[in-house]
C-alpha cells in the first residue's frame, strides 16, 4: 500500500520522544510519500510562490530539524530491525548553506568565528540534478545527490531528546551514502518502532564541514519501511548503493571510529564465516572508514564495505 502524508504542522515535530502520538500506521512493506520542509521550517513548491513557514505539534521551546512522524509499523516490537529503504527523492528548487559567524569548534580553528555569518543561497534544478550559487562573484555549479539526514525510531528512554546528535536509534547521521537505491537498517527500541524523517540535504561532503550541507525541502521522498523480526542490531547499518556501511558516533572521533570499526568487523565476522582476528585482517585491506559529519555534538564516522571490492 502507498500511503500520502500532507505537508502541515500535524505532522511535525522538533525532537525524540517515545510517547509522542503516530501520526500514521502502516503495515510492513508500505510504502509512503511526502513532501519534506527546508532546515528553516519552510516550504516553498517554486520561485513564483511565496515560502510557508510551518511550525511543531508538540510546542518545543527551541526548534531543531523539521521532521514528519511519527509513524508506527504495525507488529513492530522492541528487538526487531526496521528497514528504511529510500526508493526516490526529488529535491526542490531552492537550498541554502551556511558558514562562520557562531562558536564551534571548526570556526575557531579556521579562524572565523567573528566573521560575519554567510549565507548561500543555492538555485537547484532536480530534473538536470544540478545546483548553482555565486561566491566572490564566481558562479559555482555542483552536480547534486539528494538523501534524507535524518531518519529515526523512537530511542527506548523515556523523555524529549534534542534532533542534533545521532545515536543508536539513527536520527541525524547525515550520511552522504544513504542515497535513494540505500537501506538503513534500524534498531527497534519501542511498540510500533514509531520512525520520523526528514532534513533534506541535495550535496554534502563526507564531514559536512561547516555544520550545514545544501539544505533543502523535498518536493518527494519516496521510502518503504519493512519489518525484520530476525535480525538483530544494537547500531544503525546500511546497505547502499557505495557498499554495506557500519557507523559509531561519539565525541571522541577515535571512539566513534572505533566503534564504526567494530560494527564492521562483526557484520564480517557473520557475513563471511569467519574469525574476529580474520576479519580484522580483512577488513584493513577491504574497508573504507569515512568522517560522517564532525559538526553535530557527537562525530560520526562510517565503515564502508564495498560490493565488489571482495570477490
Amino acid at each position: 500500500m502507498i500511503h500520502s502524508i500532507p505537508l502541515n504542522s500535524n505532522q511535525l515535530h522538533s525532537s525524540f520522544n517515545r510517547d509522542y502520538s503516530p501520526i500514521l500506521t502502516v503495515a510492513s512493506g508500505d510504502t509512503i510519500q511526502l513532501k519534506t520542509l527546508d532546515i528553516q521550517w519552510g516550504y516553498s513548491a517554486s520561485e513564483a510562490e511565496e515560502r510557508e513557514i510551518f511550525t511543531s505539534r508538540e510546542n518545543e521551546e527551541k526548534l531543531a530539524h523539521p521532521i514528519i512522524g511519527p509513524i508506527a509499523v504495525q507488529g513492530a516490537k522492541p528487538g526487531m530491525v526496521l528497514e528504511v529503504r529510500t526508493n526516490k527523492l526529488i529535491p526542490g528548487w531552492y537550498g541554502r548553506n551556511w558558514a562562520g559567524g557562531l562558536p564551534a569548534w571548526q570556526n575557531g580553528k579556521l579562524g572565523i568565528t567573528d566573521s560575519e555569518r554567510l549565507q548561500v543561497e543555492w538555485k537547484l534544478d532536480a530534473n538536470k540534478m544540478t545546483g548553482s550559487c555565486e561566491l566572490g562573484g564566481q558562479q559555482f555549479n555542483v552536480g547534486l545527490s539528494p538523501f534524507l539526514g535524518l531518519m529515526a525510531v523512537a530511542p527506548a528512554e523515556a523523555g524529549s531528546f534534542p534532533t542534533k546528535p545521532p545515536g543508536y536509534f539513527g536520527g541525524n547521521i547525515d550520511c552522504k551514502e544513504l542515497v535513494p537505491g540505500s537501506s538503513l537498517f534500524l534498531p527497534i527500541s519501542v511498540d510500533g518502532a514509531l520512525f520520523s524523517l526528514g532534513d533534506g540535504h541535495a550535496l554534502q561532503g563526507d564531514g559536512e564541514s561547516s555544520g550545514t550541507a545544501i539544505e533543502c525541502p523535498m518536493d518527494l521522498a519516496d521510502i518503504t519501511l519493512i519489518l525484520h523480526e530476525d535480525m538483530k542490531l544494537s547500531m544503525p547499518r546500511a546497505n547502499t548503493p557505495a557498499g554495506w556501511i557500519t557507523f559509531g558516533f561519539d565525541r571522541d572521533l577515535n571512539e566513534a571510529a572505533a566503534v564504526a570499526l567494530s560494527e564492521m568487523v562483526s557484520f564480517m565476522e557473520q557475513l563471511y564465516g569467519i574469525s574476529r582476528t580474520e576479519a580484522t585482517a580483512l577488513s584493513s585491506v577491504a574497508v573504507d572508514l569515512h568522517v560522517t559529519q564532525v559538526v553535530n555534538d557527537v562525530k560520526g564516522v562510517h565503515a564502508i564495505l564495498p560490493h565488489a571490492v571482495i570477490r
